[in-house]
């Protein structure tokens, strides 16, 4: 982010199990200009062959941290000047009225379970995708590409000085 002048914009996956989720989101965040993703060490899908098939080649492309503890890295990043925005179904912010802005963790939660306890009480923000169906939730991956590109597009309808 740094390098190529921008605010910060990371994303973490807490405790993602499925590879074909992990490597989908690691294709949209390449895509959508993410700088890095953060992954735990443990119960999380692994950097795997079936990992970097469902990234459609993302996986060689992105900087990926595997840390032992997500709430501490949250914490760090905090520190960094990053604010933290968790996804889940019952969010107090609905997406399409958060402000992006400025430097961004995105947490995105396992695919049954969402964020965990400690992981949610690190962020700043919780934001939900509204849904209109009879069904409550997205596949972690389809959500976290929704929010990647809500992120990017008020990126740059910022830098279009929209």
């Amino acid at each position: 982010a740094e390098q190529r002048g921008e605010d910060p914009f990371v994303i973490v996956c807490d405790e993602i199990s499925d590879p074909h989720n992990l490597g989908a989101i690691i294709r949209s965040a390449e895509c959508a200009g993410v700088h890095g993703l953060i992954i735990p060490k443990r119960r999380s899908a692994g950097l795997t062959a079936v990992v970097d098939k469902a990234s459609a080649g993302a996986l060689e492309h992105s900087l990926i941290a595997r840390v032992a503890n997500i709430p501490a890295a949250l914490k760090e990043l905090k520190k960094r000047g990053i604010w933290v925005y968790g996804t889940a179904a019952d969010g107090q912010n609905d997406l399409w009225h958060t402000d992006f802005s400025g430097p961004v963790a995105l947490v995105i939660g396992s695919e049954g379970d969402g964020m965990g306890r400690l992981v949610r009480e690190c962020c700043d923000f919780i934001v939900s995708l509204p849904m209109k169906g009879q069904i409550s939730s997205l596949n972690a991956s389809n959500a976290a590409a929704i929010t990647m590109y809500e992120i990017l597009r008020q990126r740059m309808a910022k830098s279009d000085g929209q």
